[in-house]
C-alpha cells in the first residue's frame, strides 16, 4: 500500500512584483496511513504553503506530490478538484461554516460537490459524521446557535463526511479557549485511534504534543522530524481539569 502522502523536493516560489519569494525550497515528506502529524514553524516558515499544496489548493513550482499513489501534478483541472473533494478533509481555524444553514446541511456540503456521487444518502452520511463528533443532537442548529467548540466539531464532521484519505487541520484551536482546544484534541485523538490520518498545522507547542509526530519547518525547509515523546492524552487532561474545577467548588 502506498503512503497517503509522498512529497519529493517540493518547491514553491511566488513572484511579488519583481521579487521572488521562495516559500518552499525542496521539502521531502512521507505520511503513512494512520499517522497523526503536527507541522510547526514560525510565521514565514512555509508550513501554510505546504498545507495548501498538500490540500490541492495550490500548485507547486516544481517537485513531486503523490496522494494515495496518484501523481497530483499530472492531473487535469477537473480531476484535481475531484481528488481534493474525495480524498482530503479540511478543518480551518475560522470554522468556515455557512451562516443561516443548519449543522447537518453544512456537513452535507462536500457530498454535493462530489461529481462521482459515491454517497447515495447524503443526509444519513452527514448525520453519522455528526454522531462521530458527538453533535447529532445539534444537527438543526445554525452556527450562531453553537459555541466555538461546537462549530469546530461541525467543521470536523464536514471534513470526515466523504471518508477522506487524510484530514488537514489548519490551526484548528486558534480561535478556541484552552478547555475547548483540549476537547477538539480529544476528538482528533479518538479519530486517529480509529485509523484516520491527520496532519495538523499549529504554532502551539502544547497542542503539538497531542499528535504522534512533529515536523518542524524553518525558511521553507523541514529542519526536524521526530516522534512525540511523552505524548499528551486529551482525555486525561480533560479529566484533570474537571477534577480541579470540582475541587475549587468544594
Amino acid at each position: 500500500m502506498p503512503p497517503v502522502i509522498r512529497i519529493q523536493n517540493l518547491v514553491k516560489t511566488y513572484l511579488m512584483g519583481d521579487i521572488e519569494v521562495h516559500a518552499l525550497k525542496g521539502v521531502n515528506l512521507t505520511v503513512e496511513k494512520g499517522e497523526y502529524l503536527a507541522v510547526m514553524g514560525a510565521s514565514g516558515s512555509g508550513k501554510s504553503t505546504l498545507m495548501n499544496l498538500i490540500g490541492c489548493l495550490d500548485h507547486p513550482t516544481s517537485g513531486e506530490y503523490y496522494l494515495d499513489g496518484i501523481n497530483v501534478n499530472e492531473l487535469s483541472r477537473n480531476r484535481y478538484a475531484d481528488i481534493r473533494n474525495q480524498k482530503i478533509g479540511f478543518v480551518f481555524q475560522g470554522f468556515n461554516l455557512l451562516a443561516r444553514t443548519s449543522a447537518l446541511e453544512n456537513v452535507e456540503l462536500p457530498i454535493f460537490y462530489d461529481r462521482v456521487h459515491n454517497i447515495k444518502d447524503p443526509r444519513a452520511k452527514a448525520l453519522a459524521a455528526l454522531e462521530k463528533v458527538g453533535l447529532a443532537d445539534r444537527m438543526h442548529h445554525e452556527p450562531n446557535q453553537l459555541s466555538g467548540g461546537q462549530q469546530q466539531r461541525v467543521a470536523i464532521a464536514r471534513a470526515l463526511v466523504n471518508n477522506p484519505s487524510i484530514v488537514l487541520a489548519d490551526e484548528p484551536t486558534g480561535n478556541l479557549d484552552s478547555n475547548t482546544s483540549i476537547e477538539v484534541m480529544e476528538i482528533f485523538q479518538k479519530l486517529n485511534a480509529q485509523g484516520i490520518t491527520i496532519l495538523m498545522v499549529t504554532h502551539e507547542n502544547d497542542i503539538s504534543r497531542y499528535a504522534r509526530r512533529i515536523v518542524e519547518m524553518r525558511d521553507g525547509l523541514v529542519i526536524r522530524d521526530h516522534p512525540v515523546n511523552a505524548r499528551r492524552s486529551a482525555e486525561e487532561d480533560l479529566q484533570a481539569l474537571k477534577a480541579a474545577a470540582a475541587e475549587s467548588l468544594s
